[in-house]
């Protein structure tokens, strides 16, 4: 089967014969004793190799792995995109407007976003624990059932309290694709194939935070703020009934030979999981999957992975809030709902932008790091476009503190706010795709923690991001947000860059 790829990781530069070029301490050694399975060209060597079994994901043909792909990102995107509804929603849920609903402060109304966002990153850890033992499919099918129910339950809900609860439920149950995603491209993709496919993964993921606040503005101000939460529903729905059109369960034991594994027999089986619970004895004990995000967590690539994320993405939910609230401060700029929604093209623009480009720079970063190195691949080369993306965010961050304190016209902060947007769109790529490389036997481990810490950023920011802007200017507080980017890089970043490999010889793979 061919990869989409244009450069050739596999081909050996001194002598274009054909070989595996990836690092024996990531990836094993591949049996020569017969002969490789390539692509289609011949110039790249399949890693991992395929089975002969047509139930193997990797043998499936691209267009039914793209259609699962898009699926799964799509409800990745659905998680931020109706977590970040809220940010909108809760002016008028506090207030006693005419479409208002509850006397209480927006900054107690908040608390039900600080809930959501907090459960989409620890419901993740739980997501990979049950589809490790219960397979994929059936977590996905199960989970996205319940974030419909709960996000129409947010939309009808008629106490503050009864919209408290629907919203932390939601948040756990609507993580699927988000902390998973790692694990769906892992199994269905050739490792050639990962970074475009984790670039489109993402693209679905960072956009959702300022797609779901444009779409919100424009139902409160035009309609109830419940229709917002309703939305969600309709869409996760529409979201569940691709699943049950083209999903199929995609985990596949390398472990066991194909004569040994059971034959599968109905899809609809598949999705409630009851084929998968008849055959858990060829997965993981659920003790062990219950280790196993615990296991890759105390590997040293992943933790300072977790803690470059962590405060990295914080501040896309920092800029988000500031920004809202400068805009529509009448003192200020003044902006209504619908103004407001429409800021929020630049940084979906920003989104695609980093994704268009992103689908060459990652293969071009491998492919340059990979000449450099006598033809030999490692992971670390996927953290390259970090570098280039870094000064960029920093820029951006800068930039918007400035504009907002000396009030600039918004077209500026529009833009400043989209290079920041553009960058972080590059290291979420660039930092998922350098610990599935490093740990590809716990894709959906990794995962789940890169997810965390990106809820983890977003979910403390929220505390005291506004308050440290009224108190300090702008000025000053983004521009600590500017250098503390700049400061995880070295922290982070640069060590893995550095001594990345040492660290997974010393540490060894997490076993699975």
């Amino acid at each position: 089967m061919a990869g989409d790829s244009d450069y050739e990781i596999g081909v050996k530069p001194e002598d274009n014969e054909i070989y595996s070029g990836t690092s024996t301490d990531v990836w094993p050694n591949l049996d020569h004793s017969k002969p490789l399975k390539t692509t289609n060209d011949g110039h790249t060597v399949l890693i991992p190799q395929p089975s002969d079994d047509p139930n193997d994901p990797l043998n499936w043909t691209q267009s039914r792995k793209n259609i699962i792909l898009l699926v799964v990102s799509a409800t990745a995107f659905l998680a931020d995109f109706g977590s970040s509804m809220g940010a909108v929603t809760s002016v008028v849920q506090s207030s006693l407007l005419p479409h208002g609903q509850w006397d209480i402060p927006q900054t107690t109304v908040n608390h039900s976003l600080v809930g959501n966002l907090f459960m989409l990153g620890a419901g993740g850890i739980f997501v990979i624990v049950l589809s490790v033992y219960f397979g994929r499919l059936p977590v996905l099918f199960w989970f996205l059932v319940v974030a419909i129910c709960t996000a129409a339950w947010c939309g009808a809900a008629v106490t503050f309290d009864s919209f408290m609860v629907a919203r932390i439920i939601n948040g756990f149950f609507s993580t699927v694709g988000q902390a998973g995603g790692l694990m769906f491209i892992n199994d269905m993709y050739f490792f050639h194939e990962h970074p475009r496919k984790i670039n489109i993964w993402s693209g679905f993921i960072v956009l959702s935070p300022y797609l779901g606040p444009f779409c919100a503005s424009f139902i409160v101000w035009k309609s109830i703020w419940r229709w917002a939460f309703y939305l969600v529903a309709i869409l996760s729905a529409l979201c569940w009934l691709a699943v049950l059109a083209f999903a199929d369960e995609i985990y596949y034991n390398r472990q066991t030979s194909a004569d040994q594994l059971s034959a599968r027999r109905s899809r609809l089986l598949r999705l409630i999981g009851i084929e998968q619970w008849k055959t858990r004895d060829q997965r993981s004990s659920f003790m062990r999957a219950l280790h196993r995000p615990f296991l890759a967590i105390v590997k040293l690539p992943v933790l300072l992975s977790f803690g470059y994320y962590v405060f990295t993405f914080a501040w896309v939910i920092g800029l988000n809030t500031q920004i809202s609230v400068f805009l529509t401060n009448p003192e200020l700029y003044a902006f209504n709902d619908k103004d407001l929604g429409l800021f929020y093209f630049a940084p979906i623009i920003a989104t695609i932008l980093a994704e268009v480009a992103g689908h060459w720079l990652h293969d071009l970063a491998a492919a340059l790091y990979t000449r450099q190195h006598a033809g030999r691949f490692e992971p670390e080369a996927r953290l390259l476009p970090v570098y280039l993306a870094t000064p960029v965010m920093i820029i951006g961050i800068v930039l918007v503190g400035y504009g907002l304190q000396r009030v600039w016209h918004y077209m500026i902060i529009a833009v400043s706010m989209g290079l920041f947007v553009f960058g972080i769109m590059i290291v979420t790529t660039a930092i998922n795709a350098y610990v599935l490389d490093s740990y590809p036997e716990a894709s959906g481990e990794v995962s789940a923690w890169i997810n965390a810490g990106r809820t983890v950023g977003g979910f403390v920011i929220t505390y005291f991001e506004i308050n440290w802007a009224e108190k300090e200017g702008t000025e000053r507080s983004l521009g600590i947000q500017a250098a503390v980017v700049g400061a995880a890089v070295v922290m982070f970043v640069l060590p893995l860059q550095v001594w990345g490999k040492k660290m997974r010889i010393w540490q060894g793979k997490i076993e699975v």
